[in-house]
């Protein structure tokens, strides 16, 4: 019997708002600097088709930033890639946007009739006319031209005549491709495909984008529903952000298009949980834990029965393989778990239990699960220890003693004794804050009597319950860059650097284990 032949499905274009309309969430400023690093794993890394990275004549800072990503761009022969919105303001924006090195502006023209009528207060005719001129400008600035139809959708519900009207002269200039927008976020997808046919058929060799909003969280569903109509290109946003309820994600359109539409797109997806991270710093917008493919917990199975599924020919997993993002599946201990779970999590770290033992170790992670306590894979060797009657757990790292000060006017600082392998080292050092200050203690011995490299913080993250009582337990979660992947452990603590202190030598004792067996 022959095997069926896929089909590949049409190349659609990515081009990602982050930096432009991303930045237009509320409580969302990038900095020069964080928007060139941006740019660069975008571009670099992710592998983006363009990027939009500002509006013209915003502030100086939007100079600078712009100028910096342009000479990067231009450095990697991307300059044609980076893109910048403007106006229909004469020369206004086109000189902005060439004084900072760009060669391609997005000009905002208006997509309704009453956008054109009722903000400007101009005719078609008139606003056509202006349109024109900016675009023979840019044209002997050796610049290039795309136009948003700003209020596309309301204009194809509203004013179907006017939006033809526009196009029917556009489309006979240089101008490269005719994003449409659905401004409002008004759009399901029926009516996305009812307008996009009808763009294309009026204007088949047209390049058209869509770009989406999410006011009725359809943003990623019209996205499609585009894509089906002939739609060349698809704005994206990486998590969403956005103005009001954001665009469409990056990663959520970039599965579906490949793996429900067939479709090709230059995305390298394993790139697409670091730009999730760095977008989530540098925004402080934080991704909810159950969000498609970059949420902390969407590769982590709970359900005992599920694990007990994967054990048998994976019969709880779908398409979306963790380490096709660069990630891992995590089976979750808690109430929940059950005994498959628990061995899943045992067989990882190596430790071998009769079937008797695995149920008691199951049965007092249950307990621990309804008393809302977080349990951990690292947390897992303690708590065999703890069943099988052990009095501690074998640590080869032990802290012996410790001292830390912060006064006013000066550096904190910290004195640290340790027992690695059974011989004790003592160090001091100062720093921006009491965990610092231990850390660099640490990292001192580490260096200076172990001659090793101590693993390198990637992310500290502080909870507490609710209620905010100052006697508060605080769980302090930090993650470290270990062995070319990322080691997370937990500490438990009333107070925040005990805590911090608390999850380090867990990790401390993970990576000595390692190294011993």
């Amino acid at each position: 019997m022959g095997t069926t032949k896929q089909i590949k499905g049409p190349f659609i274009e990515i081009m990602d708002c982050t930096l432009r309309d991303g930045e237009q969430t509320n409580g969302v400023s990038f900095l020069p600097h964080e928007k060139l690093m941006i740019a660069r794993k975008l571009m670099g890394e992710v592998n983006v088709d363009r990027i939009e990275v500002a509006s013209a004549r915003v502030s100086e800072g939007e100079k600078d930033a712009v100028r910096m990503i342009c000479r990067y761009a231009d450095s990697i022969g991307k300059l044609d890639r980076v893109e910048v919105l403007g106006f229909v303001d004469g020369h206004l924006s086109i000189d902005w946007i060439k004084s900072c090195g760009g060669r391609v502006v997005n000009m905002l023209v208006k997509g309704s009739l009453k956008h054109c009528s009722q903000q400007l207060g101009k005719t078609p005719e008139e606003h056509i006319a202006d349109i024109l001129q900016c675009v023979d400008y840019a044209n002997q600035q050796g610049m290039y031209v795309n136009v948003y139809l700003e209020d596309w959708s309301s204009g194809m519900r509203d004013s179907v005549d006017y939006v033809y009207q526009l196009m029917d002269t556009l489309t006979k200039t240089s101008i490269r491709r005719f994003m449409l927008p659905d401004t409002l976020g008004i759009m399901h997808p029926l009516q996305c495909v009812e307008y996009m046919r009808k763009m294309m058929k009026r204007y088949p060799k047209v390049h058209f984008d869509f770009h989406a909003h999410n006011d009725y969280d359809l943003a990623v569903s019209n996205s499609l529903a585009a894509v089906l109509s002939g739609a060349k290109g698809i704005h994206v946003t990486v998590n969403g952000l956005g103005e009001r309820c954001g665009n469409a994600p990056l990663a959520s359109v970039q599965v579906i298009l490949k793996d429900h539409f067939n479709a090709r797109t230059s995305i390298r997806e394993e790139r697409l949980n670091d730009i999730s991270r760095m977008v989530a710093a540098y925004s402080g917008i934080a991704i909810a834990p159950n969000v498609p493919i970059v949420g902390e917990s969407v590769f982590t199975q709970v359900a005992g029965i599920h694990a007990d599924g994967d054990n048998k020919s994976n019969l709880y997993q779908n398409e979306l393989k963790p380490e096709r993002f660069g990630r891992k599946r995590e089976y979750a201990l808690g109430k929940n778990s059950g005994r498959a779970n628990i061995a899943r999590n045992l067989e990882e770290l190596g430790l071998e239990l009769t079937p008797e033992q695995t149920k008691r170790v199951t049965q007092r992670i249950t307990e621990l699960g309804d008393k809302k306590e977080i349990v951990t894979q690292e947390d897992l060797p303690y708590i065999v220890s703890d069943v099988l009657k052990h009095d501690t757990p074998d640590d080869k790292v032990k802290l012996i003693s410790y001292v830390v000060s912060d006064a006013y006017g000066l550096k904190p600082g910290a004195s640290v004794r340790v027992e690695i392998n059974g011989k004790q080292y003592e160090a001091g050092a100062t720093g921006d804050g009491q965990y610092d200050a231990f850390v660099k203690a640490l990292r001192y011995i580490y260096k200076k009597h172990l001659n090793r490299t101590f693993p390198i913080l990637a992310n500290y993250a502080v909870s507490i319950p609710p209620g905010g009582r100052t006697d508060a337990l605080v769980q302090t979660v930090i993650t470290w860059h270990h062995g070319g992947g990322l080691l997370r452990t937990r500490g438990l603590d009333a107070d925040q650097t005990e805590a911090a202190i608390k999850a380090t030598f867990k990790m401390l004792n993970i990576v000595e284990n390692e190294l011993t067996t």
